[in-house]
């Protein structure tokens, strides 16, 4: 079987190119897609994906359009399928189309969310920002985190919870930031905390410089700044130097979550909160368990859909480890 479609002949010489690759997916890969692009984050020029629910009476029958500035070849068609595994043995159906400002397009079908104090864009929504609350723009591009997804929103909904609570923080931790943006709105609300962040992926944190730049978030070492780090987890001298944290927030996943409990929750002061997301209703039970072997307890939980966000508390009895 051919690799891909054709649909049409090359574009003459001169004009701008612009190819749409194709594929079917469904409802749950389209809403991870949101924020999520795989390998294609590592590309200087990233496609622009967009998904589309085509017939309503078929909820979880999606389709992704994936738009590259030139026709792609067989490794970017292969980084595609990576993203919708129900679409395994599928080829995908590529033309070209005209060209067109796709970036801009693709957000102005991302609609602004509204999460706890918090109004998360992108640039195409400047203009509609409420009086009332505090807002960030993030462009939907190179990593995770924008605010469409139920870890994330889930995520500023708790951070929310806990300033209404009256609880002070002085020295907080974002670990695998994505884009910046927990971070972003943990200072927003304790605007006089020390601030870290750090994730894996080095493109996420020149994604997160790049948006502070954006927000108006000040990089640096000092309260009220916000240093960043590559790392996984909370594996960097400067990040262990930082420690204890009082709040430490993870939007990941289960399985990580899991095996970064004991440093997660050593790095924790005793009586600190600790924010976990990135897992599914049916591995809450797992990912608690294993911080409440390290003495943490459970405070509250928010609910997004399928995914809950933990809100766990360390006990103030085990002291500082």
């Amino acid at each position: 079987m051919s690799a891909r479609k054709r649909k049409a002949d090359a574009a003459p010489i001169g004009e701008p190119e612009s190819w749409k690759a194709s594929l079917p997916c469904n409802k749950a890969e389209a809403e991870q897609l949101q924020d999520e692009i795989g390998g294609f984050a590592l590309l200087d020029e990233p496609p622009v994906l967009m998904t589309s629910e085509p017939d309503p009476a078929k909820p979880d029958e999606w389709r992704l359009d994936a738009y590259f500035p030139a026709e792609p070849g067989i490794e970017l068609l292969d980084m595609l399928k990576a993203l919708v595994p129900s679409a395994a043995g599928r080829a995908p159906e590529v033309e070209r189309v005209e060209a067109r400002d796709w970036v801009t397009l693709s957000q102005q079908g991302l609609e602004p969310i509204r999460a706890g104090r918090f109004y998360v864009h992108t640039p195409a929504h400047r203009g509609s920002v409420p009086g009332d609350a505090i807002a960030f723009e993030i462009d939907a591009g190179r990593a995770f985190g924008t605010g469409q997804h139920e870890t994330t929103s889930g995520c500023l909904v708790a951070l929310s919870k806990l300033k209404d609570q009256g609880i002070s923080i002085s020295n907080l931790i974002d670990v695998g930031t994505g884009t910046g943006l927990l971070a972003f709105a943990a200072m927003k609300l304790w605007p006089a905390a020390r601030a870290a962040a750090s994730d894996i992926d080095p493109v996420s944190i020149e994604v997160t410089e790049e948006n502070a730049a954006i927000n108006r978030v000040r990089l640096g070492r000092i309260r009220g700044q916000l240093e960043l780090a590559v790392a996984p987890g909370l594996d960097h001298a400067r990040l262990r130097q930082r420690a204890p944290y009082d709040l430490i927030v993870a939007n990941i996943l289960a399985g990580p979550l899991i095996e970064l409990a004991p440093s997660i929750s050593k790095a924790l002061e005793a009586g600190g909160r600790l924010i976990l997301a990135g897992l599914l209703d049916s591995q809450a039970e797992a990912v608690t368990a294993a911080y409440r072997r390290h003495g943490l307890m459970m405070s509250f939980r928010v609910q997004h859909g399928e995914w809950p966000t933990l809100v766990m508390r360390k006990r103030r009895s085990l002291g500082w480890q």
